[in-house]
């Protein structure tokens, strides 16, 4: 039985995911196609937005996930709250490096080691996805 925060977790997990899917599956390989500064031109607005709203629904679908969990007692939720708080260490210890390097380098200088730098963005990103998809069938399971 869910109580009133589950069906707003599993929104949160599935708006969570759905972002992320779609930086891998679009976004990204459009951005690679572009020349190396017109591609870190890109780069860099996108992450910006995307940071904001990618962190926020970690945030809120954890609380959202443990809030389920107190209610219900089922730990399933706070599982799939914690899948989705994981992209923060993640996040932070993996990806905030390459993050670093892409912010630092001017448009103009982008070259072949910024497209490199952004192609394993791309590949670490990928692991948002992933954690996204398994909160994400947490919380699918958890509603069930």
């Amino acid at each position: 039985m869910l109580a009133m925060f589950g069906p707003f977790a599993l929104a949160v997990a599935a708006l969570f995911t759905g972002a992320a899917i779609y930086i891998n599956w679009a976004e990204q390989p459009a951005r690679l196609s572009l020349d190396d500064p017109w591609m870190l031109a890109e780069w860099k607005p996108s992450y910006q937005r995307g940071f904001l709203m990618q962190a926020s629904l970690a945030i809120i679908g954890f609380i959202l996930g443990a809030l389920e969990w107190m209610v219900t007692g089922h730990v399933i939720w706070l599982a799939g709250g914690a899948a989705l708080l994981a992209n923060w260490p993640f996040t932070i210890f993996a990806i905030m490096p390459v993050n670093r390097k892409l912010e630092e380098t001017p448009i103009e200088l982008a070259n072949e080691e910024t497209r490199s730098l952004i192609e394993r963005w791309g590949m670490l990103h990928g692991v948002r996805s992933v954690l996204g998809v398994f909160s994400l069938g947490l919380f699918l399971w958890a509603s069930i």
